[in-house]
C-alpha cells in the first residue's frame, strides 16, 4: 500500500483550500515580503530605480518591463504576484496575494487600490482562535484601468480593456471591454472591441 504524502499548508493555500496561516513556513515568507516592501518603499530616491527593480524581482513572481510603483506599495507574499509589461499602482497598492494574482500588460491602477485573493470561513466559530483561511486567484488582462480606491475580491476576473470607476468594489467577474463602477460594481457600458473599431 502506497502512502499518500499530507499537502503543506502553502499547498493547500495555492489551491485555495482552508490552510492554517499561522504555519511556520508561510510566517517566514510573509516576514520576507514584509521586509523587500520595507526595503522598496524606503527607497524611493530617483537614484533608486535600480535598487527597486533589483528588490521587485526578488519579492514578486514575476514583474515586467517598464513597471511602475510608487511608494507605498505592500504585499502578503509576493511570489504569487505576476506582473506584465507598462504597468502603473499608484501610492498605497496592496496585494493580498494568498493566490495567485495575475495582472497583464498596459494596466493602470489609481491610489489606494486593494486586490484581495485572501478570505476566511463565513463560519464565525470557523474564525476564532485564528482558524484556517482560504483564497481564490485573481486575474487581470491587459489595457485595464483602475481609479482610486477601488477592491478586487478573491476569485475575480477582469477581461482586458475594462475601466473600474473609483471606488468601486469588484465582487463578481468583468468581461472584457466593460466599465463599471459602485459597491458593488456593476456596468455602466459596453466598450467597442478594437476589432470592432472602424
Amino acid at each position: 500500500m502506497t502512502s499518500v504524502r499530507e499537502r503543506t499548508e502553502e499547498e493547500k493555500m495555492l489551491a485555495g483550500d482552508l490552510y492554517l496561516a499561522s504555519d511556520p513556513v508561510l510566517m517566514s515568507k510573509r516576514a520576507k515580503a514584509t521586509k523587500l516592501c520595507r526595503e522598496y518603499n524606503s527607497a524611493d530616491g530617483e537614484d533608486d530605480q535600480l535598487v527597486r527593480r533589483t528588490i521587485l524581482e526578488l519579492l514578486l513572481g514575476s514583474v515586467g518591463d517598464d513597471v511602475a510603483i510608487l511608494s507605498p506599495f505592500r504585499v502578503d507574499y509576493g511570489v504569487n504576484t505576476f506582473i506584465g509589461n507598462k504597468v502603473f499602482m499608484n501610492w498605497g497598492m496592496i496585494i493580498l496575494d494568498t493566490c495567485r494574482v495575475t495582472i497583464g500588460d498596459n494596466v493602470l491602477f489609481g491610489p489606494n487600490v486593494a486586490l484581495l485573493s485572501a478570505t476566511h470561513p463565513l463560519d464565525p466559530a470557523m474564525r476564532r482562535d485564528w482558524g484556517p483561511e482560504l483564497g481564490k486567484p485573481i486575474t487581470i488582462g491587459d489595457d485595464v484601468w483602475f481609479g482610486g480606491n477601488c477592491t478586487v475580491l478573491p476569485g475575480i476576473t477582469i477581461g482586458n480593456g475594462c475601466t473600474i470607476g473609483a471606488g468601486s468594489v469588484v465582487t463578481r467577474d468583468v468581461e472584457p471591454y466593460t466599465v463599471v463602477a459602485g459597491n458593488p460594481a456593476k456596468v455602466l457600458k459596453r466598450l467597442a472591441k478594437p476589432d470592432e473599431e472602424k
